[in-house]
Order: structure tokens, then sequence, then C-alpha cells
């Protein structure tokens, strides 16, 4: 049985070898395209700050051009999450979300390329583009009386913490949104750790610089920001050719 698993093992191992040997893109990093999805997390943000996709184009050995565009739920600093009896949960005193939509143009430069099958190519890159701010209304279940319940914008000025019940549903009053305009740069490094050409994946760490037209009222009774800042970073994956 011992023998039976042996075998079993190098022959897996075998096989994965020589498939991985066949690619002829293994340790090819000559591409002049490349589209990258990435998972953000930063520091304006929740769990999950944001999404991006960042489309780039080579421009010579060193240097590439790239456009893309992000969308990521901003956040005030101050916000505290609390929980209600009946286990939901809602942040006191926010009046608004903030989602930020960020088309943006850039150059990276390619400071260490990679040695073949090893390795990682670290790159630092400059973007900055137009923000489009949709402030939409922060809607709470509010207990008014033994049998009524309402789904309203949180008002600091009338709820109180101990009759939220909880929540609106996602995206709830999104019809009665505000728009901001504004402008954002970021840089970054980038860590790419892919194997092979028709493939990249990697790790974005960086800073983020945006203003907006206004000042965006996310919790209406602490101080409320038209200029944020974050240090933020993104896992890609993508595709090159």
């Amino acid at each position: 049985m011992g023998k039976l698993k042996l075998l079993s093992s190098l022959f897996f191992l075998f096989s994965f070898t020589t498939v991985f040997a066949q690619r002829e893109d293994v340790g090819n990093y000559e591409y002049d395209k490349e589209y990258l999805f990435g998972i953000n997390k930063n520091t304006n943000g929740g769990l999950i700050g944001g999404f991006v996709f960042k489309a780039g184009t080579r421009i010579d050995d060193s240097q590439f051009s790239f456009w893309g565009i992000e969308l990521s739920n901003v956040k005030n600093p101050k916000e505290a999450r609390y929980r209600t009896p009946l286990g939901n949960s809602f942040i006191f005193g926010k009046s608004n979300y903030l989602y930020a939509i960020r088309p943006h143009y850039g150059r990276e430069i390619v400071l260490f390329k990679k040695a073949p099958n090893q390795g990682v190519q670290v790159s630092a890159l400059a973007a900055v583009g137009p923000t489009v701010g949709i402030i939409a209304p922060y809607y709470i279940e509010y207990y008014v009386n033994r049998v009524e319940t309402v789904t309203v914008q949180f008002d600091p000025e009338i709820h109180q913490r101990g009759n939220i019940l909880g929540t609106g549903s996602l995206l709830e009053g999104i019809g009665q949104s505000e728009v901001a305009f504004g402008a954002t740069l970021k840089a970054a490094l980038m860590f790419e750790f892919g194997v092979f050409r028709s493939s990249a994946s990697g790790l974005e760490l960086g800073y983020m610089l945006e203003g907006y037209n206004k000042e965006i009222p996310l919790i209406p009774t602490t101080e409320n920001n038209q200029i944020f800042q974050s240090a933020y970073f993104t896992f890609f994956y993508g595709f090159r050719k």
C-alpha cells in the first residue's frame, strides 16, 4: 500500500512538472498588453475597500502607460458599528454613504525585473484622474412605538440610538443621491509574482489623495471632510499578451 502511494505521488509530480515545462510562456516576461482585476483594502474603507480594473500598454522596455477605473466605498474614520438586541448592526451618527468612482490614467516604471522563474518584479507607478462621488442617504430602521417602525435617513436631531433596530436594505434611497465632483492622485509600488507571461498576480501598495468640490456630510455631528487621504493595498490578478 505504501509503495502504491509513493508511485502515485511520483506520477503526479512528474505529470505536473511535464505540463509546467511544456508551457511556452514559462519564464518569459515579455508582453505588450496587460489587463488586471483587483480587490482593494484601504484606511478609509471597510473589510473590502473597493474593486479595480487596470489596462496597461508597453511604451518601452521599462515603461508602461495604463488607464483604470476604481469603485470604492469611502468612510469617515470615526464611524463605529453597534449591535441591536435583535442581532442587527448599524453605524450610529452616519447620515450618508460616499461611493467613489475613479477613472484614472498613469505611468508605470519597472525598477527591478524578475529573474527567470523566480523573484519579484518591482515597479513604481503614479496616476491621476477625475472622481465622481455618489452621496447616498444612509437609512435606518427606527422604532416609533410598539406597533410601528419606519425606514428613514438617519437624522441626529431626531433619532436616538436605543430606538434603532438596524439599517435599511442595500442601495435603499439611491434614487435620492447627490453627486460631488473631484480629482484623485495616487502613487504606489507594484510587486508582481507571476511565473508566466500570459498571467499576472501581484500586490500594489500605495498612497491616495482625493478632493471634492464640497464637504461630504458622512456624519453630521463630527468633522466632515472635503479632502480624503488613505494608504491602501490591492491584490491583482489578470492576463497579458
